[in-house]
């Protein structure tokens, strides 16, 4: 149990420590810019860049595992989108948010980080897929339905946007790159390597002291009803769906069937916020989701921990 503690708080502590920080400092989320933009556009492209660069390339072609991904996010996001519908009364836009608050796990700040961690280096190939996949997918699916709402926007703008968005997200060319890398067995001169290297140990603490800090400058003003049964999805339900769905696609290793179990019962992603923003629609059900969602699993993820460090869930069901 000592164990499983020390394996947990350091990335929990870290979030909580952002948090306490943005709630007994206050600085305006302006100060967060250069830290966010570290983030997402330096230390974790370069974390995802070496994690796939370093992965010889028949590890990554993988087309079960992919399928395995991609049919559990699926599944738990048609479940999340008729939750959504149910109670938002057929908002489409609205929906959209839910289907990312009960479908999409924080597999970019605290992913790697945590599987690594847990499961060793051979956690980072199926890592980086599960990371690829779940972007692309909701990329895609958040403006399509956006789409839907009536504003007037053309399925071919829309496509063309969602083509973009996935094309230049830093996440998904430094996978790119890490793939063109894997195949060409390409060797980044020395220091290079150790810049790398260091943009990579960075990229963890950072994106979990960020979350912290961003989500203490959103305080909880009001928990929407749907709010409920959306995270019992993600962080409960969803670990299972993936079960099924690794047994229906399996047998894989057991170290990518606990990565991708791992990943599922993480809390709604950061991006739910961002995504709310950006289309000006449930905004608050949002920053509420991510607040709760990341302290709740504080206890979910840790159970996760436990059953998996002592081989307590089934490879395959069948």
């Amino acid at each position: 149990m000592s164990d499983l503690f020390g394996l947990a708080f350091p990335f929990f502590g870290l979030i909580f420590l952002g948090y306490f920080c943005g709630w007994r400092v206050r600085l305006p989320e302006s100060g967060l810019a250069w830290l966010t933009f570290f983030v997402i556009y330096v230390a974790l492209p370069a974390l995802f860049y070496r994690i796939v660069a370093q992965t010889p390339i028949h590890e990554l072609a993988n087309p079960a595992f992919i399928l395995a991904v991609v049919a559990s996010t699926a599944t738990t996001s048609l479940i999340a989108l008729g939750i959504g519908l149910y109670f938002r009364r057929g908002h489409v836009g609205e929906a959209a948010i839910a289907v990312t608050i009960g479908a999409y796990a924080n597999v970019g700040y605290m992913g790697p980080g945590l599987t690594l961690a847990a499961l060793g280096q051979a956690a980072a190939t199926p890592a980086a897929l599960i990371f690829a996949c779940d972007s692309l997918l909701f990329f895609t699916i958040v403006p399509l339905l956006m789409s839907m709402r009536g504003r007037g926007e053309s399925l071919l703008h829309t496509l063309g946007l969602i083509a973009k968005r996935v094309l230049t997200h830093p996440f998904n060319i430094a996978t790119m790159l890490g793939v063109l890398a894997a195949a060409l067995e390409f060797r980044e001169p020395e220091p290079l390597s150790r810049m790398l290297d260091f943009l990579r140990n960075a990229a963890a603490p950072c994106a979990l002291f960020a979350l912290g800090v961003t989500v203490a400058l959103r305080p909880l003003k009001r928990v929407p009803v749907e709010l409920g049964p959306l995270l019992v999805l993600k962080l409960v339900l969803h670990p299972m769906i993936a079960l099924v769905s690794l047994s229906l696609f399996g047998p894989f290793s057991q170290v990518w069937t606990e990565t991708l179990l791992l990943m599922a019962a993480l809390p709604p992603a950061l991006n739910v916020f961002v995504l709310a923003r950006q289309y000006h629609v449930f905004m608050e059900e949002a920053s509420a989701a991510v607040l709760l969602g990341t302290l709740f699993s504080v206890v979910t993820v840790t159970g996760m921990l436990y059953l998996l460090r002592g081989h307590l869930i089934p490879l395959s069901l069948f």
